[in-house]
């Protein structure tokens, strides 16, 4: 049987209002309260109403396609962290009666300042970008005036509308557990120039040695990735190590946790570790890694909630929101004393 389409008077006689208000509301005119404005077009989502049917006629008609922006470096791997915040993206779109499509942006693109098909056709109505890009990229897409919210990363163009997880209070918890668990030698595994929320979770970390009087020793600071964003296989460790490593990701905690047990360095006997993110890499490692839970659901919530009132309405702006993680505490730190 053929679904009934949802019309303008169904939702006015669920929303016991008039037709005429719900076109109002609908169409962004004035004669609506704003309260009431957004009460029908929730009921409209809700009830599955697609806006495109009373705006056809227009050339400017809704898609009710996003774009979903990804460096290639970032989801090479299927279990990366950014796939499961692109599944989480797709589900709530689609709960909105939109569509994600996935643009894949290469280094060749990057360099280029070449944007995705999707947006240069007009075939979306907005775009969310996940993760790092340089900033002449940041500025090519701002400037094609389409509605756009930046996930887990931010730049220093202010016409950014940014999603963030609070990477330096969560670094700043990690390594501040681990002083209170008596270490004093902490090291940070993470390429700091790489992306903003590295180097975030850096100043978190050291935020926290600088409380305690701790001095920071820059051969502690270890690289994880090049310039192309790729993971190093092998981290150059110096011979001295400190007791405890704070890593700026779980994949890099995993990596690390590898690299001493193939050098005969036991964790945590002999070395603590703490991850970042929650990802699967910190519960398939042996021992099992502490580290900062990631809210991606709530992460991803926020921008699509973002991206559609954007669309919705061109002038609002969010700017920066931060959602705070959560401590996992797990096998890999093991208590010192001095």
């Amino acid at each position: 049987m053929k679904k009934k389409t949802v019309t303008m008077s169904d939702i006015g006689k669920a929303m016991d209002v008039s037709t005429v208000t719900v076109s109002k509301a609908l169409g962004d005119k004035d004669g609506v309260s704003e309260e009431l404005r957004e009460k029908i077009k929730q009921k409209a989502n809700e009830m599955g109403y697609r806006f495109s049917y009373a705006l056809k006629a227009s050339k400017d008609s809704m898609t009710f396609n996003i774009s979903i922006i990804v460096a290639k470096h970032f989801i090479n791997d299927a279990s990366a962290f950014y796939w499961v915040m692109y599944r989480h993206i797709v589900e709530l779109l689609q709960k909105q009666n939109y569509y994600g499509i996935l643009d894949v942006i290469s280094e060749s693109d990057q360099a280029s300042c070449s944007m995705p098909n999707s947006v240069t056709d007009r075939k979306v109505d907005g775009a969310i970008v996940l993760g790092q890009f340089d900033d002449n990229y940041v500025n090519a897409l701002l400037d094609l005036k389409i509605p756009v919210v930046f996930l887990d990363f931010y730049s220093s163009d202010s016409r950014t509308d940014t999603i963030l997880s609070d990477g330096f209070f969560g670094s700043y918890m990690l390594t501040t557990y681990l002083i209170n668990a008596g270490h004093r030698d902490i090291g940070f595994l993470g390429t700091i120039t790489s992306t903003s929320s590295i180097q975030d979770r850096y100043l978190g970390y050291y935020k926290a040695l600088l409380e305690k009087g701790i001095p920071l020793r820059p051969e502690w600071v270890i690289d994880d990735r090049g310039d192309d964003g790729n993971s190093y296989p092998y981290f150059n460790l110096p011979a001295q190590k400190p007791t405890a490593f704070v890593c700026n990701c779980d994949e890099a905690a995993y990596s690390l946790l590898n690299q001493l047990k193939s050098e005969g360095i036991s964790v945590p006997d002999d070395i603590s570790i703490v991850g970042y993110d929650n990802h699967i890499y910190s519960t398939i490692a042996n021992p099992r890694i502490t580290t900062m839970d990631v809210d991606s659901k709530r992460m991803s919530h926020e921008a699509v909630e973002t991206i559609i009132k954007k669309i919705r309405d061109k002038n609002y702006t969010r700017g920066r929101t931060l959602v705070t993680g959560k401590l996992i505490i797990r096998d890999s730190v093991k208590p010192i004393k001095y």
